[in-house]
């Protein structure tokens, strides 16, 4: 009997109350609970849960509404330009002039010359920079125009050197540039 008795002392005195006993103790009940479940679930369907994939696919839009996708195939509408107003390929065309300067020509002077083609935010941003450091000196083809609504386009201008870039906006039908970016030739 002293074996039996130690045996019971030891799992009551020792080990239940040890971090080990505590840890098998909280094993054995939630195996039990587990086990419990599945007996009074029954069988289980193997076919359902998350491995399932659905027939067809899931849609968060009507089949019949227009096309969401990122890729158009309608056509961009044309550049609207006001009558008397000048078309944005001219306007670009201006600008590029007055970018470029002349000789002699003061930082002043050549800020009075972008002034009245270009947006006041592009007015804004072009306030402190030096004619002088304008990286281009002649223009060495035609502008292309790419048209992106009624009222933006991007022109494209070949220089020696490099292309500039133009965003122009057509506000109320006059075109006016809002954006340069100068990218030199590889």
């Amino acid at each position: 009997m002293t074996v039996v008795r130690r045996a019971i002392e030891f799992l009551f005195l020792r080990l239940l109350r040890s971090r080990l006993g505590v840890a098998l103790g909280i094993a054995v009940l939630v195996l039990g609970v587990v086990g419990a479940a599945r007996l009074v679930a029954g069988p289980t369907d193997l076919t359902s849960g998350l491995s399932n994939r659905p027939a067809d696919p899931i849609t968060t839009v009507h089949p019949t509404t227009g096309d969401d996708g990122a890729i158009s195939t309608t056509t961009t509408p044309s550049p609207v330009t006001r009558p008397g107003q000048a078309a944005p390929e001219l306007v670009a065309e201006r600008f590029v002039a007055a970018w470029l300067g002349r000789p002699g020509q003061t930082a002043e002077d050549w800020h009075d010359a972008l002034r009245p083609l270009s947006t006041a935010g592009l007015t804004e941003k072009l306030a402190g920079v030096d004619p002088t450091d304008v990286p281009a000196g002649a223009v060495t083809g035609d502008v292309t125009i790419s048209p992106r609504g009624e009222t933006f386009v991007e022109a494209t201008i070949p220089l020696d050197g490099g292309h500039l870039r133009l965003e122009l906006l057509g506000i109320d039908g006059r075109w006016l540039v809002d954006a340069v970016d100068w990218s030199r030739d590889e």
